[in-house]
């Protein structure tokens, strides 16, 4: 029996010794021309930031010899940036030091990131902030409220930072720590990925030779600098290639997608990526008038990860988007973690995804099969690593065409979680494989993602993927909002009734008699629906096309106001987080419709809560 494997195309060889030898190069050779622009919100009369390689160089020098005075070489600083140019010379300034950069997203007065950024902090043990001077006296006095009044904070932003003449470069090496990537928590609580230069230069290379990037390149986007994409594809492989990233803020494009596809015509753009929920929203938001304005004729590499790939998106953006230059060829789907540092698979970007209609009862069953009823988007193959299905729990390699967890091994696999020995053990303990906790099936060398192991549904022998839920229902009606479902099983019985503790452990490993799973789907709403629509209408559409399409009870519908389902930093719903809110009480319903068991469980939950 053959098993999924898939080996490396080509090794990586001639890489230079660390990133920042890289950077080094880059700045001496290209001191002139720009390195990065930035594009502010329009409508208040700001110019584009522009920033060239020789001002990135002496930025970051000035921090660098800041970091060394301050004792922080080889040490982990957080980086809490606005969107910008400041970000850019604060990465590197720490690369310049010799310390470990910790991007993570500029707290705000929402208790859940506050949370999330203190966490971090904690976590990495940061011994500087760095920031823009508008946020450093706001975080100076949160650091103060969070018990961590002895973290020094820095405005990168100002000219007068250090001294870039008394730098002198540090002594690091390929196994050194570059930065600190931390997860964004979809299934658990976020860990920090330990990314060695050896690491960042070798995944670097693998999406240099998948894409096609060359020196001049220019890629772009609006992907949060927080985000393994947006800070590795958008901001440090242009630096790597020695090319021009246009950068623009998640919000400008939140709020008028119109604006990311203006930015890649106006600045000839080849290489820009994202989420399926971007494209999918640039479908929606974007006018015939806007479309007729637009040009795309550059665009000739468009990742497309971090979530399900759809395949309806990419037929219907191409359709829609044609006209203005764009061409069919355009999608690369592509999978990656950031535990691979980024990518592990990518579709080729010169020739058109790979689409497949398969038997859905089928893959329920973990076989791939040709048939009807469920259509997958290929993510491509290996980029210089290996890939194999195994049986989950066993490392049992699968053969072709069964669907198992999917593990990779490589170069760019990382180097563990930052002060966590039994999570790093429990990943990437196998021989070399790093266990990714996602479910997957190779087919004639191409990697197709069903979905998440922790996140699986089994209702009645049947393993079912809350995406396919989520999207039968979204599809039943114009109110339900697209990408901003988050579907889940929850377990009645003895064990599950049980409060504490005991009872959730009980819960988990499925004993207490007259167990039995619930289907549960959390819904978001239109304002509009919200305002002027039959809330009970739209529930049960939701509930009829479910039944239809999986022949599974779905008596259990929440639909909450815009806003309400939780996402990672790059978009991805947090189903678990999602279960627990609505197993505690935590959620604010618009309208929910329950089976009485169900009731029962959010009851006791809520009633345990109140007594404890």
């Amino acid at each position: 029996m053959t098993t999924a494997s898939i080996t490396p195309r080509t090794p990586v060889r001639g890489t230079p010794r660390t990133f920042t030898d890289v950077v080094r190069e880059r700045t001496d050779t290209l001191a002139e021309r720009d390195a990065f622009v930035f594009l502010p919100d329009d409508g208040q009369g700001s110019v584009p930031e522009h920033l060239t390689y020789a001002g990135l160089d002496r930025r970051a020098r000035g921090i660098a010899s800041w970091l060394r005075e301050h004792g922080a070489v080889g040490r982990p600083v957080l980086l809490l940036h606005p969107p910008g140019t400041a970000f850019v010379a604060a990465f590197v300034g720490c690369l310049y030091a010799g310390s470990v950069a910790v991007p993570a997203p500029l707290p705000t007065d929402q208790g859940q990131q506050l949370a999330r950024v203190a966490g971090i902090l904690r976590d990495s043990g940061a011994s500087a902030v760095l920031s823009t001077g508008a946020y450093v006296p706001l975080l100076e006095a949160w650091l103060a409220s969070v018990a961590l009044p002895r973290v020094r904070c820095l405005a990168t932003d100002r000219e007068d930072v250090g001294d870039p003449t008394s730098w002198r470069a540090p002594d690091t090496s390929p196994d050194d720590l570059a930065f600190l990537q931390y997860t964004s928590g979809s299934t658990s609580e976020p860990k920090g990925v330990m990314v060695t230069h050896a690491n960042l230069l070798a995944n670097e290379a693998a999406i240099g030779r998948w894409a096609g990037t060359h020196e001049g390149m220019v890629v772009g986007g609006w992907l949060p600098h927080y985000h393994d994409l947006g800070l590795i594809g958008h901001l440090l492989h242009s630096l790597y290639v020695g090319g021009l990233s246009v950068q623009m803020s998640p919000l400008s494009f939140l709020k008028r997608p119109r604006r990311w596809l203006e930015m890649i015509g106006d600045y000839r753009v080849e290489g820009s990526g994202a989420p399926d929920f971007a494209y999918d929203l640039c479908l929606r938001r974007v006018t015939d008038e806007q479309l007729a304005r637009l040009d795309l004729s550059s665009w000739r590499c468009a990742p497309n990860g971090a979530e399900p790939v759809r395949a309806d998106t990419l037929r219907a953006f191409v359709e829609r988007f044609s006209p203005a230059g764009l061409r069919r060829e355009v999608f690369a789907p592509c999978y990656g973690l950031a535990e691979t540092t980024l990518l592990v698979t990518g579709a080729d970007p010169a020739t058109e995804p790979t689409i497949r209609t398969v038997d859905a009862a089928a893959l329920e069953q973990g076989v791939l099969a040709v048939g009807e009823g469920r259509t997958l988007a290929g993510s491509g193959s290996a980029r210089e690593c290996e890939v194999r299905i195994v049986v989950p729990g066993t490392g049992t390699p699968l053969a072709d065409g069964l669907v198992g967890e999917i593990w990779v091994r490589g170069p760019s696999v990382t180097a563990g979680y930052f002060g966590n020995e039994a999570a790093t053990a429990d990943c990437f303990g196998a021989d070399g494989w790093l266990r990714t906790g996602d479910l997957g099936v190779l087919d004639a060398g191409e990697l197709f993602v069903t979905g998440r192991l922790k996140e699986v549904i089994v209702l009645a022998g049947r393993n079912l993927y809350p995406h396919d839920i989520e999207r039968a229902a979204q599809s039943a009606a114009p109110s339900l909002t697209r990408g901003a479902g988050a579907a889940f099983a929850v377990r009645s019985g003895r064990a599950a009734g049980a409060a504490g503790a005991a009872g959730a452990a009980a819960e988990a490993v499925g004993v207490g008699g007259s167990d039995r799973e619930h289907l549960v789907l959390v819904q978001e709403v239109r304002l509009a629906a919200v305002r002027d629509g039959d809330l009970r209408a739209v529930a049960t559409a939701a509930q009829i096309a479910i039944g239809r399409e999986f022949a599974v009870p779905a008596g259990n519908v929440v639909l909450v106001k815009p806003g309400s389902v939780r996402r990672t930093t790059s978009g991805k719903v947090r189903r678990t987080t999602m279960r627990d809110l609505f197993l505690d009480g935590s959620l604010t319903p618009l309208y929910e419709v329950l089976e009485p068991a169900v009731r029962d469980l959010v009851s006791d939950a809520t009633d345990a809560a109140v007594s404890s």
